[in-house]
């Protein structure tokens, strides 16, 4: 089953909810939503994951660009009420270099916007290799030790899309 990640923006903060296990197929408003970040004043970006499950590598890529600008900006990248297997996928891909760990409840947010419904039954295919792409190559950015794990899974993902390219000409 899909995660359910919720987005809410208020007064500058970025707030990302996970229930359920983040793939790459609910990455593509997160990354939307990192694309767009820094078309307003940025005062933190929080990933609360008290109700996910578990992530891979492309979700983890995708809150990494969001942590990255944060921190390009001066301001918090905090990864919320993470459970400590969570945390050991986080670190162990060196986004403890980026997010600092904390708890709360998040009670003040109010205005959660459901992105799952944002994300088509099947995603499009050239999205989620973008998505997936340039997940990839922030981790890769942020971790020399992630090059080895990531290099192929970006040449192939490259690769996928020139061909897609070249067939929609």
């Amino acid at each position: 089953m899909k995660a359910k990640i919720l987005i809410a923006v208020e007064g500058g903060e970025y707030h990302i909810k996970v229930d359920g296990r983040a793939t790459f197929e609910v990455s593509s408003p997160v990354r939307n939503l990192a694309m767009k970040i820094d078309n307003g004043p940025l005062k933190g970006v929080y990933v609360n994951l008290e109700s996910c499950s578990g992530m891979d590598s492309t979700f983890i890529g995708v809150i990494a660009m969001l942590g990255l600008y944060a921190r390009k900006q001066n301001v918090p990248s905090v990864i919320l009420n993470s459970n400590e297997n969570n945390k050991k996928l986080l670190n162990g891909l060196g986004l403890y270099k980026i997010f600092t760990y904390a708890e709360d409840s998040y009670a003040g947010v109010k205005k959660w916007t459901d992105s799952s419904s944002e994300s088509p039954a099947k995603p499009d295919a050239v999205e989620t290799a973008k998505t997936v792409l340039t997940a990839h190559e922030t981790l890769m950015d942020i971790d020399e030790s992630n090059v080895p794990r990531f290099k192929n899974v970006v040449e192939f993902v490259k690769k996928d899309l020139d061909r897609n390219e070249q067939e929609n000409k």
